[in-house]
C-alpha cells in the first residue's frame, strides 16, 4: 500500500499547458498575451488547474514562434511587459497555483547577440559558444545530420568559412553545451526567473543538448517510410541522447535545488528505458521526463496495458510518473481518436498514478483546425510540403464563447478559428452537465479528493480486447478503473476480482450511483470508476 507520505504540488497536481499566442487576446491584435492568461485564471481555478505551464514568451523573432529565443530574460513586447509578467506571476500565486515556464536551452535565435558575436569572426571569444566546423575537402557538409525541420542540420557561413550546425531551423542555431560559459550563462538565466519567483521549467528538447564529441555520421534508418519527415531518414544516434546530456541535467537540477520547491520537467521522446535514466541517479536528474506514450501509441487498450505495466516496471525507486495526451506539437486527442473516445481518454489520463498535463482546450474538445495551404504559419509544415506536418491545426485560439472570434479576440486571429466555435465553446459547456468540460471538472475533482487517484498505488486488472482496467489503492480505498476504448459493447468480468461497489463516476452519465456486481456490461467508449467494497 502507498504510505501516507507529504507529496509534492508537482507529484499530486494537475499541470496546464498554455499556448499564449492563442489562449487570450488582451489588446486586440490577435495574438494571445500575458494579461489575457491573467484574465482567464479564475476558470483555470474553476476547472481545478494546480500549475499552468506557459510556452516560451521571450523576445524572439519568432522563426519558430517563440523557440528561437534572443533573449532569456526578456518578455516579447508581442506578450506584453516584465510588469505584465509579474502581475500575471503575482495572481498566479495568490490563488495557490504555480508557474511552469518553458526553457530552450539548446538553441537560440540567430539573432541572440549570443550568437551575433559568435558569427562575427573565427577568433570572436563567443565563438566556441556554438557549434563551428570546418567543411569536408569536397567542401560539404561536416556529417550527414539531418534537421528536424527539413533539410541538412548544417547552414554555411559565407563570412567565416565554416559550417553551424541547427537540429532545427538555420534561424536556432545549437549552443555548444561542452563550453562551461554556456553553462554558466543559462544557468544564470534559469536563477532569473526563479529568483522572481517562478515555480520551475518545462526543458525543450532536453535529449538534444549535447552532441557526439566526434561527429560521427547517423545511421540510416530502416523503419523510414516516404511519408514521413526526412529527418526520419536517419536515426539520430549521434546528434542526440548522448551519455554526457546527463551530466548537464544533474546541473540544472542543482540550480533548481538552490531553491524550495521548483521542479524541472524535461521534454523527451524516447523509448521507455532510455526515457527513465533522465531521472538521473538517486533521482538527481529531472523530477519529470515528459511520458509521451498517449501521444504516440496506437489508441489500443493492449498496447496501452502492456506499456502502462512497461513504464511504471522502469521507473527508478521514487521516479513519479506523468501523462500527456496533448501538446502544441501533436495533432488534437479529439482529433486522433474521436470526440467519444476523447471522453475516455480524459478519464485514463486523469486516474493514472501520476502527474497529468492538460492541453488548452482540450478540456472542451477542441479539435484540429484544417489550416489552407496558403494559410500555413509553422515552419515545419512550410519546409516540408505535402506531407501534411503543419503544427498549426492543433494550435488555433481557445474557444471561450458564441460571440465574434469566440471571445478570444476583437481584432483579427492570428490562426483561424474553428467552423464550430458557437457550439464548442467554454460557456456551452459549462451550461451543459453532460459536456466533456464537466466531466474533465468531475475528475479533477475526484482526483483532488481522493488520495487514491492523486498519489494512490497502481494495480493492473487483467483484461481482454478493448477494455483497459487497473485499480487505484491509497489506505482503505480500493477504486477500480474500467474503460472501453472501442466502439462495440464489452462484457467484463475479471478472473481475479469481483467489481463490486458503486459507480461513482462513468464517461455515461446516467450510470452513476449505480451498483457494479459480479460482471460489468461496458456500452461503446464507455469509462467508469467504482468504488469497490471490501464485502467477501
Amino acid at each position: 500500500m502507498a504510505e501516507d507520505k507529504k507529496h509534492l504540488w508537482w507529484q499530486s497536481g494537475i499541470i496546464y499547458q498554455i499556448y499564449p499566442r492563442s489562449f487570450q487576446d488582451s489588446n486586440g491584435d490577435g495574438i494571445g498575451d500575458l494579461n489575457g492568461i491573467r484574465q482567464r485564471l479564475d476558470y483555470l481555478q474553476w476547472l481545478g488547474i494546480d500549475a499552468i505551464w506557459i510556452s516560451p514568451i521571450y523576445p524572439s523573432p519568432m522563426a519558430d514562434f517563440g523557440y528561437d529565443i534572443s533573449d532569456y530574460t526578456g518578455i516579447h513586447p508581442l506578450f506584453g511587459t516584465m510588469a505584465d509578467f509579474d502581475s500575471l506571476l503575482e495572481e498566479v500565486h495568490r490563488r495557490d497555483m504555480k508557474m511552469i515556464l518553458d526553457l530552450v536551452p539548446n538553441h537560440t535565435s540567430d539573432q541572440h547577440p549570443w550568437f551575433l558575436e559568435s558569427r562575427s569572426s573565427k577568433d570572436n571569444p563567443k565563438r566556441d559558444w556554438y557549434i563551428w566546423e570546418d567543411a569536408k575537402p569536397d567542401g560539404s557538409e561536416p556529417n550527414n545530420w539531418l534537421s528536424v525541420f527539413g533539410g541538412s542540420g548544417w547552414e554555411w557561413d559565407e563570412k567565416t568559412g565554416q559550417y553551424y550546425y541547427h537540429a532545427f531551423l538555420k534561424e536556432q542555431p545549437d549552443l555548444n553545451w561542452r563550453n562551461p560559459e554556456v553553462q554558466k550563462a543559462m544557468f544564470d538565466a534559469m536563477r532569473f526567473w526563479l529568483d522572481k519567483g517562478v515555480d520551475g521549467f518545462r526543458v525543450d528538447v532536453m535529449w538534444h543538448m549535447i552532441k557526439d564529441k566526434l561527429l560521427r555520421d547517423n545511421p540510416p534508418n530502416p523503419d523510414y517510410k516516404p511519408e514521413m519527415a526526412t529527418y526520419e531518414k536517419l536515426t539520430p544516434a549521434f546528434s542526440t541522447d548522448q551519455p554526457e546530456a546527463h551530466h548537464l541535467v544533474r546541473e540544472m537540477r542543482k540550480v533548481t535545488n538552490e531553491y524550495q520547491d521548483r521542479v524541472i520537467i524535461g521534454e523527451i521522446y524516447l523509448p521507455i528505458q532510455k526515457l527513465v535514466t533522465y531521472y538521473g541517479i538517486n533521482g538527481n536528474g529531472a523530477h519529470l521526463p515528459f511520458n509521451f506514450m498517449l501521444l504516440t501509441l496506437p489508441w489500443n487498450a493492449r498496447k496501452i496495458a502492456a506499456h502502462i505495466d512497461e513504464y511504471e516496471g522502469a521507473l527508478p525507486e521514487n521516479g513519479w510518473p506523468n501523462w500527456v495526451l496533448g501538446n502544441h506539437d501533436k495533432s488534437r486527442i479529439a482529433t486522433r481518436i474521436g470526440m467519444e473516445q476523447a471522453r475516455v481518454a480524459a478519464m485514463l489520463l486523469l486516474t493514472l498514478r501520476g502527474t497529468p498535463t492538460l492541453y488548452y482546450g482540450d478540456e472542451i474538445g477542441m479539435a484540429d483546425v484544417p489550416i489552407p495551404e496558403e494559410e500555413i504559419q509553422d515552419p515545419q509544415g512550410l519546409n516540408m510540403p505535402g506531407l501534411n506536418l503543419s503544427r498549426d491545426p492543433a494550435r488555433t485560439p481557445m474557444q471561450w464563447d458564441a460571440s465574434e472570434n469566440a471571445g478570444f479576440t476583437t481584432g483579427k486571429p492570428w490562426l483561424r478559428l474553428a467552423g464550430n466555435y458557437k457550439q464548442v465553446n467554454v460557456e456551452a459547456a459549462k451550461e451543459n452537465t453532460e459536456s466533456i468540460l464537466a466531466l474533465y471538472r468531475q475528475l479533477i475533482q475526484l482526483r483532488r479528493s481522493e488520495p487514491a487517484l492523486s498519489i494512490g498505488d497502481y494495480i493492473p486488472v487483467q483484461a481482454e480486447g478493448d477494455v483497459l482496467a487497473y485499480r487505484r489503492v491509497h489506505q482503505e480505498t480500493d477504486l477500480l478503473i474500467v474503460l472501453n476504448m472501442g466502439n462495440n459493447n464489452c462484457p467484463f468480468k475479471p478472473k481475479y476480482l469481483t467489481p463490486k461497489g458503486q459507480i461513482i463516476l462513468s464517461t455515461e452519465v446516467k450510470q452513476e450511483n449505480h451498483q457494479a456486481d459480479e460482471q460489468l456490461n461496458l456500452q461503446p467508449n464507455e469509462g467508469m470508476i467504482i468504488r469497490l467494497t471490501n464485502e467477501d
